[in-house]
């Protein structure tokens, strides 16, 4: 399928020109490398050209021819294309010489327009400094005009005073003439004093040669004693030598003194040192001894003010201990007298429990007969006494006497007699008088 928006201009065209004109199109599609999907096919085609076209196929009797003419009119369009595009190149290249151009003119123009304003303004600067120039000249030749004037007036005055201090040159040198007229006429005296001068020297001079050659006698005689001089002094540089070279080595042996010396003051110096830092480290422990001293001193009064305490309550105490022990010695001797008293009631109890027993059975016997001849029938004897009181129980310290067993009501009373054989055998048993009481 072709489509295209001038169809009805296509309506003449057969299916074989179609045909070709589709297979002209994919075989351009192919050659430009272009993947393009082939059932829809769009062909524009612009107004004249297309309408001259149809006109020559019109023109033409068989497909072929038409065929042909395509191929020719596509051939054509194809060199103008690339001739087009040849062009289109050239003219692009001359496009960018053109713009590089411009922007160069662009660039020359903003640099020649930045000339142009940099010149002005070094143009107003050399203006300026022209008017400030002008005016210092003016200055310059107003203040040299002014020193021109001063410096005549001042020429004007020094000629003023030259012309002065000739006219008092002038005296002076009147004054310095007839000086030296008198200096003239001195110095021809001194002339005179001195050849008179000259002629006594002379004589000295003679007086003085003879005395040189005294002085050379007296010369020769001291070089003499010169040399002698210089072979005792040799003889005594020989013994300074000697003494030289054994004070070196007494100065040699002296510096390695110095040198232990210096070393043993390095150690002293060290030990020294150590010392202080000792002495600090001590001062320091004494310090903090001190310190410990005056709270264990504080602690001390305190722990003294707690022993009096203490001490005072250790007295109250002992004198408390000393009347607590005489009681105790007090309790304990009537202790010791109660126990005495408690072994004599053990033993007074004994013989009572002795004698009630033999009493028991003397009245058991004694109311034997009598309960067989009295009593029921069928009563047996001795079944009415009562049993005897448990008497092994061993009485309390500081207790009273262990009372006596109760008579039976049902017992008869016993005789006199018995009642004296009780209290003497009580008298034999406790060895102390008995009332009857007891």
């Amino acid at each position: 399928q072709v489509s295209c928006p001038s169809q009805g201009k296509l309506k003449g065209l057969g299916e074989l020109e179609i045909r070709t004109a589709y297979c002209l199109l994919l075989w351009n599609i192919k050659t430009q490398r272009l993947l393009l999907a082939p059932p829809v096919i769009t062909v524009f085609c612009v107004g004249k050209e297309i309408t001259l076209l149809m006109q020559t196929l019109n023109t033409l009797s068989t497909p072929e021819e038409k065929l042909a003419g395509l191929c020719k009119k596509y051939a054509e369009l194809l060199e103008e294309h690339r001739n087009t595009q040849k062009q289109m190149r050239v003219l692009q290249k001359k496009q960018s010489q053109l713009v590089q151009e411009k922007d160069n003119l662009r660039n020359e123009h903003s640099k020649a327009i930045l000339a142009r304003s940099k010149l002005e303004s070094l143009c107003r600067e050399l203006q300026r400094h022209n008017r400030t120039l002008k005016e210092e000249g003016m200055q310059r030749t107003r203040l040299e005009e002014e020193k021109r004037k001063e410096v005549t007036s001042h020429f004007q005055m020094t000629l003023n005073d030259i012309q002065a201090q000739m006219e008092q040159h002038n005296e002076r040198n009147a004054s310095l003439r007839q000086e030296n007229t008198e200096l003239g006429e001195k110095l021809k005296k001194l002339y005179e004093q001195y050849k008179l001068r000259e002629e006594h020297i002379d004589k000295v001079v003679k007086h003085k040669d003879l005395q040189q050659q005294l002085v050379d006698a007296k010369l020769h005689q001291a070089q003499e004693l010169l040399k002698e001089s210089e072979e005792r002094h040799d003889r005594e540089k020989d013994f300074l030598l000697k003494e030289a070279v054994e004070s070196q080595r007494m100065c040699e042996l002296m510096k390695q003194q110095e040198v232990h010396l210096k070393q043993q003051l390095s150690l002293y110096t060290e030990k020294f040192e150590e010392f202080q830092t000792t002495l600090s480290k001590s001062n320091e422990v004494f310090t903090t001894f001190k310190q410990e001293m005056e709270k264990m001193t504080k602690k001390i009064k305190k722990l003294e003010k707690e022993t009096a305490m203490y001490r005072s309550r250790w007295e109250s105490s002992n004198k408390a201990l000393l009347e607590m022990a005489d009681e105790k010695a007090v309790r304990d001797r009537d202790f010791e007298a109660l126990q005495g008293k408690v072994q004599r009631l053990e033993k007074l109890r004994r013989a009572l429990k002795v004698e009630r027993n033999e009493l028991n059975k003397k009245v058991q016997t004694l109311s034997g007969p009598q309960g067989v001849s009295t009593g029921p029938p069928g009563s047996d004897p001795g079944t009415d006494s009562p049993s005897p009181p448990p008497t092994d129980s061993l009485l309390e310290p500081g207790s009273g006497p262990a009372p006596t067993a109760a008579p039976d009501p049902d017992s008869s009373s016993p005789s006199p007699c018995t009642e004296l054989n009780t209290g003497g055998s009580l008298q034999e048993a406790s060895g102390q008088p008995v009332t009857a009481q007891e």
